[in-house]
């Protein structure tokens, strides 16, 4: 079918009839499944995703979908419609070429003028135009009854490269619906670089046939290199290994159509150029391109669409972000460790001025478990010891200060420690987590780019995060944190609680022994050995103060074996405080990674699922491909 010979006057190759087979159910078969490879696409270009597309790769994928929709569109009829489209430069004579083949003037040509404004259909009266593309039915529309070309749609485009930027654009919504491009071309626009480049661009997509027209003015150039040969190679290099060119003289052939009267077709014009062949374009339109082929070229051509689309779905695939997820992960470990010691000591730093209250708090805790002289003493040394520690007067939270407004100074007991450290936390919380959130998000975002991973996949998670009520766990945490040291300080473990058992039964036993044993002694040396000796006032003193001074011993004992005061209460309560805050920031910030790089990684299987769905449809079409000579109308 190749008609490239650049030499012979006859035609260097003829235009083949494939005997007409039966029609096979490949076409309407494909339509289905061209919608079902559609709705991903779509789903695609219309869901939420996290890893965004920009705004280059939604109108690539806009357009493959729509590619897919009109296809299958096409497709699922009985007789589709083979679509060829003239493409060409300014006054290669495309409007000629087409009124030639209509054997009359039906689209617009002009020697002073040539420039085609309005895209012309010539397509059989037997064909509705609700059939017709809905780009085509915007165009002018031109019937006629030639029999060999019925299930041919043959449209006369705008000129590529005409000033009027608006037909260059009609002509770029136009070639989505080609079957076939007719590249027109003359001696002296046949590479323009605006046509040239537009052709490589849809190369791919579309099978190209070749027209050099106004073939009685191509001469051999400066170079030595005949037009048509030039055009050849540019083509070969382009991957054409036979492309399908005609050297025509459009005009001929049209002037031989006025002057015939006839209706049959019209004569061989008589001073026709060596190696013209309109006649072989003719046929090769009427006669070769029969079922057989229009259906090789409807597959073919789905078949490079569904290459495309494979090409645009993995070049647009989601990466894999799970090795960078957990690189992040572990950066994002020690930031937020070194956020959570900030944070807990300035949480600890709110609570030092009230660091009597709290030993106090904890003292009245511990003094639970002593009984009797012990205990007595204990309230009696407490309530002494506290009593001028104006809590009151120096907490400068109103909501806290009207909580203390009922309650005495001098009975610390009764204060509320909850509501102190609430209010602590929640005051300690505006001031560091307003001031400090944004920049730790600052900083995780700076870490996570450092690994690989895109700020715009975190910033709005990291934010959300943020903007969460941190005031509440806050609280929570520094309660937690002191309900444990308060735990730990009350029921130690290990050689201290075995020390603390011993105390408390030295401590709740030994004063009454003492006071048992003085009083004894007394009553013994009262009555027995000289019962006329009256006891003196020391000796009636004793009965105090031996129990007394075992207890302060057994005290004294109890403050330096096993003390409660602010340092060691503030070590393990930092400790402790550090721990949680370490948790809690860990809990709301480093899932984030995982979580995107999860969702992500689903998005890919999505896009992995396309390709391998459209790959499967393109080896199924490849298989029943029918065999047909269209294979000089693709490159490689």
């Amino acid at each position: 079918m190749s008609a490239s010979g650049p030499e012979q006057e006859a035609p260097t190759a003829t235009a083949p009839v494939a005997p007409e087979m039966p029609p096979q159910p490949l076409l309407r078969t494909l339509a289905p499944l061209l919608r079902g490879l559609e709705r991903p696409v779509r789903s695609w270009l219309d869901s939420r995703r996290k890893y965004p597309l920009s705004m280059m790769q939604r109108a690539e994928l806009e357009g493959l979908a729509d590619d897919l929709r009109r296809q299958a569109e096409t497709l699922d009829v009985e007789k589709p419609l083979l679509v060829v489209m003239l493409m060409g430069g300014t006054g290669v004579g495309k409007s000629t070429l087409l009124n030639a083949l209509a054997g009359g003037p039906i689209a617009q040509a002009s020697f002073t003028r040539p420039t085609t404004r309005d895209p012309v259909v010539y397509f059989h009266h037997s064909v509705k135009s609700e059939r017709l593309d809905p780009a085509l039915r915007l165009c002018r529309l031109v019937q006629h009854d030639r029999a060999g070309l019925e299930q041919k749609v043959i449209v006369d485009t705008p000129d590529v490269d005409s000033n009027d930027l608006s037909n260059r654009d009609k002509l770029v919504a136009l070639l989505p619906v080609a079957d076939i491009v007719l590249y027109v071309g003359s001696q002296e626009k046949y590479h323009d670089r605006i046509v040239w480049d537009l052709f490589k661009q849809q190369r791919q997509r579309r099978a190209f046939a070749f027209v050099l027209n106004k073939w009685d003015r191509c001469l051999t150039g400066e170079s030595g290199v005949r037009p048509d040969e030039d055009l050849l190679a540019d083509l070969k290099a382009e991957g054409f290994q036979s492309p399908l060119l005609f050297r025509t003289t459009a005009q001929l052939w049209l002037d031989a159509a006025k002057s015939h009267p006839g209706s049959g077709p019209p004569p061989r014009p008589a001073d026709l150029p060596e190696g013209e062949q309109f006649s072989l374009l003719r046929s090769w339109l009427e006669l070769g391109l029969t079922k057989l082929e229009i259906e090789a070229v409807k597959a073919r051509g789905v078949g490079q669409l569904l290459a495309q689309v494979v090409r645009v779905a993995e070049a647009n695939r989601p990466p894999d972000l799970t090795a960078e997820a957990d690189k992040v992960k572990t950066a994002w470990e020690a930031t937020l460790a070194d956020e959570a010691d900030v944070q807990a000591d300035v949480l600890v730093g709110t609570l030092e001025p009230y660091q009597t209250e709290v030993e106090h708090h904890f003292s009245v805790e511990d003094q639970q478990r002593f009984r009797g002289l012990m205990a007595a003493y204990l309230r009696v040394t407490t309530r002494l010891r506290y009593a001028g520690s104006g809590l009151r007067d120096r907490i400068p939270f109103a909501g806290l200060k009207g909580k203390l407004l009922g309650a005495k100074v001098d009975t610390p007991v009764e204060w509320n420690l909850g509501a102190f450290v609430q209010e602590c936390a929640r005051t300690a919380g505006e001031r560091v987590l307003d001031q400090r959130t944004a920049a730790l998000i600052n900083r995780l975002l700076v870490d996570a780019e450092s690994k690989g991973f895109a700020l715009t996949l975190l910033s709005e998670p990291a934010n959300a995060a943020g903007r969460l009520d941190w005031r509440d766990k806050v609280t929570r945490a520094v309660i937690d944190a002191l309900a444990e040291v308060e735990r730990q300080a009350t029921n130690p473990t290990g050689f201290r609680r075995a020390l603390r058992g011993t105390l408390t039964v030295a401590a709740n036993t030994l004063p009454e022994i003492a006071l048992v044993a003085t009083v004894g002694t007394l009553l013994w040396n009262f009555f027995v050995p000289t019962p006329s000796i009256t006891p003196d006032m020391f000796q009636m003193l004793l009965v105090v103060l031996i129990p007394l001074v075992v207890i302060v011993a057994v005290h004294l004992l109890i403050l330096l074996l096993l003390p409660i005061r602010w340092p060691t209460i503030r070590a393990e309560f930092r400790r402790q405080l550090g721990d949680r805050m370490a948790t809690e920031l860990g809990r709301a910030y480093l899932a984030i990674p995982g979580e995107v790089a999860g969702a992500i990684r689903e998005e890919r299987k999505q896009v992995d699922g396309l390709v391998a769905e459209t790959k499967e449809v393109e080896n199924w079409l490849t298989e029943r491909q029918q065999a047909a000579h269209v294979g000089e109308l693709y490159g490689k």
